[in-house]
């Protein structure tokens, strides 16, 4: 998988990461507040090095249900500390010893009743605490590029995550195009792939461009804290003010059947980008998918960073659902991740 283009310049600096789990914790801002009645017992859940589904698998076990009767609205990283909710359908109300469940990589924090199951994507988004060790660079540097970041966001690529382990669900996703049989979960992991390739590249070609912030004639516009979308527009001096203080942002396709939204040379390029792929593009519309919109550009909130030591240093931020802190990671430098592909 080739690397994308930065939006705020060149590396400054060149750090390890994650060489600890404590060095990466991660919490669900919720999305709702509990009915306090119902029959699903919300759980929010604090695990040391273990991921979302194996969790899920060891909740419905101490609740002796299926695992389907687990939900939750996100997943998690396995080597990190992490914070989140859980469901578990318990229609007549009575749940096991919740102190059956818990030991020293997994502990439950609040738990309290709810009308029904924890579906995905229901969160606000993810605070981030990150630290990174053997930090080189200039500090004066760094501090610029974060304050840059905390101003003018970052660009919204997908992740590695979205690309496997060793980044084949693209050519997966081609074999499944043409003919390879494979598992309904499999199935949606690769079209995912496909659209997360074919989004990245016009992303870096709008970062190429210089305008992935700013927008351009025949722009689709996303508003900010929300999936809304406008357009196409014609570029102005409002929409570029609106722009420059990150209440709307420019997007980028999601490709699947029906009519390209953007017109103008948002369009041109998009279309030039995607050209290579015309394979992808087939195989997506052939999947039923429609034509869908995500910005190119994501606000980073609340972030802060201090040092606690010549060559260390501490993050803490917050970004919307189906962002990645990776993405700020990917701003700053080269960061090594110790269980990069794991």
């Amino acid at each position: 998988m080739t690397v994308p283009p930065g939006g705020h310049g060149p590396p400054v600096l060149a750090a390890d990461f994650r060489s600890q789990p404590e060095d990466f914790l991660v919490e669900e801002l919720a999305g709702f507040e509990p009915a306090g009645q119902g029959e699903h017992l919300l759980l929010t859940i604090q695990k040391r090095g273990m991921n979302t589904v194996h969790a899920a698998r060891r909740i419905a076990q101490w609740a002796g249900i299926p695992e389907m009767g687990v939900g939750y609205a996100g997943m998690k990283d396995r080597h990190a500390i992490t914070r989140q909710r859980f469901s578990v359908h318990l229609p007549k109300r009575i749940a096991p010893d919740l102190a059956l469940l818990q030991d020293e990589s997994l502990q439950v924090l609040e738990h309290a009743w709810h009308n029904r199951k924890l579906p995905r994507g229901a969160l606000r988004g993810n605070r981030f605490e990150l630290v990174l060790r053997q930090v080189r660079g200039d500090r004066a540097a760094i501090d610029q590029r974060l304050a840059s970041i905390a101003a003018g966001g970052i660009p919204n690529y997908f992740g590695g995550q979205r690309f496997g382990r060793d980044g084949d669900n693209v050519e997966s996703a081609r074999r499944m195009f043409a003919g390879q049989r494979v598992r309904r979960e499999q199935r949606s992991i690769y079209l995912s792939a496909a659209r997360s390739e074919m989004f990245n590249a016009v992303l870096a070609a709008r970062v190429a461009a210089g305008d992935w912030a700013q927008g351009r004639e025949g722009e689709v516009w996303m508003l900010e804290g929300s999936q809304s979308v406008f357009g196409p527009e014609p570029a102005s001096a409002t929409l570029a003010e609106r722009a420059a203080r990150l209440d709307i942002h420019a997007t980028g396709p999601l490709w699947g059947r029906g009519e390209l939204r953007s017109t103008g040379s948002a369009r041109s390029l998009e279309l030039a980008t995607l050209e290579p792929f015309e394979d992808l593009r087939q195989g997506l519309e052939a999947a039923g998918l429609k034509q869908e919109r995500r910005a190119l550009r994501v606000r980073v909130a609340t972030l802060a960073w201090q040092w606690p030591a010549a060559d260390q240093l501490a993050l803490r931020f917050e970004l919307p659902p189906g962002a990645y802190a990776t993405g700020l990671l990917a701003e700053l430098g080269e960061v090594r991740d110790a269980h990069a592909g794991a």
